[in-house]
């Protein structure tokens, strides 16, 4: 059984925990205001709220319903578009929406209207680009956008006189939203309290999942029905902590985690701009760290991102509690396309990497054929540790060039012991085109990736090294 509050009801479930949630609210609680678009997580029209108790703060993100695993609703408050109607009329954020003009063929409204509603349940600063930021994981294929962008100004003005208030609290009694949202904090502690049905456990699972973000796309239609080790809500698994200047992540960490963690932001003063570049908000709350490294897929945005950092990666076995846990750098996991260093009861217990010194420098790098909420075409993301103007040590990686995300070993073994020039820099992207083998794709031709990387390297140093003025690396073939 799988216990949680769906708007203002507790539901309990005996549905298979790996059913898709969009199927419960459509098909066994007919709840028809969420709908089914690309049942990918791209369009957003099947968006939900999800509130949890976290330090006994209640807490909402936005989610796509079509990924979420029922497994992992269990506990929280899961909001619909009828779970935000007030009992006469719509309510402001709704209102917005309609007196905007930002509503047409209406198909993806309801999915609009539930991250304009998460972003009034968020501690976000109630500013425009928050506003607008909330909803960029929802397609619209009439407006044109400008009148939601319009609706989105209206809805943070809603909440301009919010202080410290519990943003549900302040949503309720501003009825902004229904006033029951007020009670649910209490809920959710006494069906914690009350020690709710858990979710079984499979002995011999089919699957490990914890995002679901790459899973469902992929195997969408077997997952319902399989055994499955579900890993996303498990204490042991999430968390992001520092041990001297050593990061260790839960394998369940969030993308969205990581945007909010002191220790990455602080290390990594650009994260925010990476971190935009990767998907949507909805996708970014579920998606998981150690999903994207076992997906394998060679354009894995944070794969690339910690290749260069040289994470390691901790694997523990499920089926055999005495086998010892084993570490392996995360550059060793990939020995061909889709083709892990991994036995099929492991899964990633931890993840840690060496955090960059006072001495060392960092750069991500992604283009795809949409700015933002798109795929890599390639990415890369290189690392330097410094003596002066002498590079000590370096680790480059690369995505979109090959089967396997690569880290380009050759390329990092050539920089120790040279300094920074035009000629140096040169000379690496030589180099480097011996190491990658791209193909041509929807994502481009293989000479499109590679003068794609050429530009890619040359972007890490200009950022790196504004003041060396590499005026000569120039953006051409």
């Amino acid at each position: 059984m799988v216990r949680f509050i769906l708007n203002e009801n507790i539901v309990e479930t005996a549905l298979p925990p790996g059913t898709v949630l969009l199927d419960l609210i459509r098909y066994h609680q007919h709840l028809m205001g969420t709908k089914i678009g690309c049942r990918e997580g791209d369009c957003g029209a099947c968006t939900i709220l999800v509130g949890e108790l976290k330090e006994n703060h209640l807490e909402y993100q936005s989610m796509t319903s079509c990924l979420m695993p029922l497994a992992n609703a269990a506990g929280k408050h899961i909001v619909t578009i009828e779970g935000i109607n007030l009992p006469k009329g719509l309510n402001p954020v709704q209102q917005a929406l309609a007196v905007s003009g930002g509503t047409q063929c209406g198909f993806c409204t309801p999915g609009f209207i539930m991250s304009m509603a998460g972003f009034c349940l968020s501690q976000k600063p109630a500013t425009t680009q928050n506003a607008i930021a909330a909803i960029d994981g929802n397609i619209c294929r009439c407006t044109g956008y400008k009148s939601i962008e319009r609706a989105a100004v209206k809805v943070a003005e809603l909440l301009k006189d919010r202080k410290k208030e519990d943003p549900a609290q302040f949503a309720a009694e501003q009825q902004i939203l229904p006033a029951y949202f007020a009670g649910i904090r209490q809920r959710l502690f006494e069906m914690h309290n009350s020690n709710g049905a858990p979710v079984p456990v499979s002995a011999d699972p089919a699957f490990f999942l914890a995002g679901g973000t790459d899973l469902y796309v992929q195997k969408h239609d077997e997952i319902p029905h399989a055994s499955v080790r579900f890993l996303f809500d498990k204490p042991e698994l999430n968390g992001i902590i520092k041990k001297g200047n050593k990061c260790i992540l839960g394998p369940s960490v969030t993308v969205t985690d990581l945007k909010e963690s002191t220790i990455i932001n602080e290390s990594f003063p650009a994260f925010q701009r990476y971190s935009k570049l990767v998907s949507s908000t909805p996708i970014r709350n579920m998606a998981t760290i150690a999903g994207n490294f076992i997906n394998a897929s060679p354009i894995g945005d944070f794969t690339i991102f910690f290749l260069a950092l040289d994470a390691r990666v901790n694997f523990v076995s499920q089926g055999n509690p005495a086998k010892a846990g084993r570490t392996i750098p995360l550059r060793k996991l990939y020995r061909g396309y889709k083709i892990l260093n991994k036995e099929a009861d492991e899964f990633v217990s931890q993840i840690e990497f060496d955090l960059p010194g006072k001495n060392d420098l960092f750069h991500f790098e992604k283009v795809s054929k949409r700015t933002h909420l798109d795929i890599a075409s390639v990415n890369s993301a290189i690392t330097l540790s410094l003596d002066g103007d002498i590079i000590v040590n370096a680790g480059i990686s690369a995505g979109g060039v090959g089967p396997i995300p690569l880290f380009l070993e050759k390329a990092s073994r050539f920089l120790p012991g040279k300094s920074v020039s035009e000629e140096l820099i040169n000379d690496l992207i030589e180099l480097i085109q011996t190491e990658i083998s791209p193909i041509s794709d929807a994502r481009g031709t293989a000479d499109y990736k590679r003068l794609l990387l050429r530009q890619l390297i040359k972007a890490h140093f200009i950022t790196l090294f504004p003041k060396l003025e590499l005026t000569k690396l120039v953006f051409s073939a």
